[in-house]
This record gives C-alpha cells, sequence and structure tokens, in this order.
C-alpha cells in the first residue's frame, strides 16, 4: 500500500521524502500558501514535485468544467509528477473526461460513495479518493465505503487507483491496507504515530538498560 503525505509544509515533506516511508504528496494551493504566503503557486508546487519521488496532486478552483480543464492543463505544465484533484460533480465528471483525453491524470475528491467512485473511475480518473474521515463525521462507515469501492473494481477489473483520504489514526490505516486500498493519504502526525506503541518502547528501555549494566561491569572487570 501506497502512502502519500497530505500537507503543504515542505519541511514536513522533506522529513518524510529523506525517510523513504511515502509514494507521494497531496496538497492544495491554500495549504502551500499556508505555510509560504511568498511564495507564487506554480514555484510552490514545483519545489514540492522535485522533493517527491513519486505523485503531486493538488487541488483547482475552478467549479465548472471550462475552468477546471483551464486551470488543470496550467498546473499539469508545473511538472510530470502533478494530478489534478478535482470534485465528484457533474462538471468535474466532464473536466476529467476532457484532461485524461490529454494526457493528464486526475484524482478525484468528495467521493462518499462507491457508485461515485465508479463514475469518476469511468470518466478517466486516475485515482479515487473516498474520505474516511469525512464520512465518519458525518455517522457513517467510512471503511465501508472503501471497501465497496475496492469490490466494485474489482469486480469489474477497473484500472484506477483507490486512494483513501481523511485516514486519521493507525486503525484507520491498517484498515485500509487490509481492505486492498492502494494507496492512503495521511498526514506527518499520523504518519509519525506509527512508529508507536509502548511495548516498543518498553523493549527500547530495556535494551538500553542491559546495555548500560554490560558497559557498567566491563569497566569493573567484574
Amino acid at each position: 500500500m501506497k502512502i502519500f503525505l497530505d500537507t503543504g509544509n515542505l519541511d514536513e515533506i522533506r522529513w518524510a521524502a529523506a525517510s523513504g516511508l511515502i509514494d507521494g504528496v497531496t496538497t492544495s494551493p491554500s495549504r502551500l500558501g499556508a505555510h509560504d504566503s511568498k511564495g507564487d503557486m506554480p514555484s510552490l508546487l514545483a519545489d514540492v514535485c522535485r522533493l517527491v519521488n513519486g505523485p503531486v496532486t493538488t487541488d483547482v478552483a475552478s467549479v465548472d468544467a471550462e475552468g477546471m480543464y483551464r486551470e488543470g492543463r496550467e498546473l499539469a505544465k508545473v511538472a510530470d509528477n502533478v494530478i489534478i484533484k478535482l470534485p465528484m460533480i457533474e462538471e468535474g465528471i466532464i473536466a476529467i473526461r476532457r484532461l485524461t483525453l490529454d494526457g493528464i491524470r486526475v484524482q478525484t475528491t468528495l467521493i462518499f460513495t462507491a457508485a461515485q467512485a465508479l463514475l469518476a473511475a469511468k470518466a478517466g480518473a486516475s485515482y479515487v479518493s473516498p474520505s474516511v474521515g469525512s464520512l465518519e463525521d458525518a455517522g457513517h462507515d467510512g471503511l465501508a465505503t472503501v471497501r465497496d469501492t475496492r469490490l466494485l473494481f474489482d469486480n469489474y477489473d477497473i484500472e484506477c487507483g483507490l486512494l483513501a483520504t481523511g485516514v486519521r489514526n493507525p486503525v484507520h490505516f491498517v484498515e485500509c491496507g487490509k481492505i486492498g486500498a492502494d494507496a492512503v493519504a495521511i498526514t506527518a502526525p499520523v504518519l509519525q504515530s506509527l512508529f508507536v506503541h509502548p511495548l516498543t518502547d518498553r523493549g527500547l528501555d530495556q535494551f538500553l538498560s542491559d546495555w548500560s549494566k554490560r558497559i557498567a561491569k566491563s569497566r569493573t572487570g567484574a
């Protein structure tokens, strides 16, 4: 399962990229601007693309098909690894079709049902992104939507990546992997939390204690 870091913070991207743990980044102009208000969006996006050996997905601002198509074409010129994020609306479906016919990859967002995911995939999206956290906030089973999407895609051999977003904790992360999501988008704090377990800490403390005792014993010659 691939891991996409969900952030606009270049320091977080550098940290995660240096560790080799991430396969891509999901970001947006607003998040990039929040961390560098002085830079222009194409330059900031280019900075991210240079740091990541994998896809970098970003939003457009328009909500009409022509505007989304036009913005998507311009953003795709920034780097070869840019993927355009478009919302799951009727105008978005039209824009997806036009962009993919031009050879531009698209990630479809604001997906809350497997049916929506199927429509986006049929339009040509490279990735569909059901939001686990947003669905849970609304009282729905977000993981069930990921599971239903996986089943539909497998039933009909649909070649479209299933990129789960809103993955907020290690349980979400593992469950998405068990379901068979192709990728998950997680924040830096969630990625860091995957390292942590009380037994790991306890085992490390024990190791350090035993090692200290061994060194002390060797110094005394006992």
